[in-house]
């Protein structure tokens, strides 16, 4: 059962349509204005990846190429990438973590002192 993408030709809109079969499907109307001229368009996807295969292309070297563990800045931009590469939402507090030390502020604590994020528990745990 695809959702097809059309932008209309006459009010710009885009606009998504649910077709329950691929079996004799009728291209619809407009659902913004009602005109028949509807361009099809290209629709994103998207596929998904096993845990394993992330955590794989975590640990390859070359992502530690440009870290430097004393700048904020760069650790904050490996933290944001690496986030961004497992494809879920670390969460407010990892979100703020990052912007902190965006700004130029480090973490509190130092080697062995909870976990970088501080988001474990209240002895670093998860």
């Amino acid at each position: 059962m695809p959702i097809y993408e059309y932008r209309c030709a006459a009010c710009r809109k885009y606009a998504q349509i649910f077709a329950r079969s691929i079996v004799g499907y009728v291209e619809p109307p407009c659902p913004h204005c009602g005109e028949q001229r509807l361009r099809k368009l290209i629709s994103k996807f998207a596929f998904t990846r096993s845990l394993d295969s992330k955590l794989d292309d975590l640990a390859d070297p070359s992502n530690f190429s440009h870290l430097n563990e004393n700048d904020p800045r760069s650790v904050a931009r490996w933290a944001r990438r690496m986030g961004d590469s497992m494809g879920e939402d670390m969460g407010d507090d990892f979100d703020d973590m990052i912007d902190r030390m965006e700004a130029g502020e480090m973490p509190e604590g130092g080697e062995g002192e909870g976990d970088l994020a501080g988001l474990g528990g209240e002895d670093g745990d998860d």
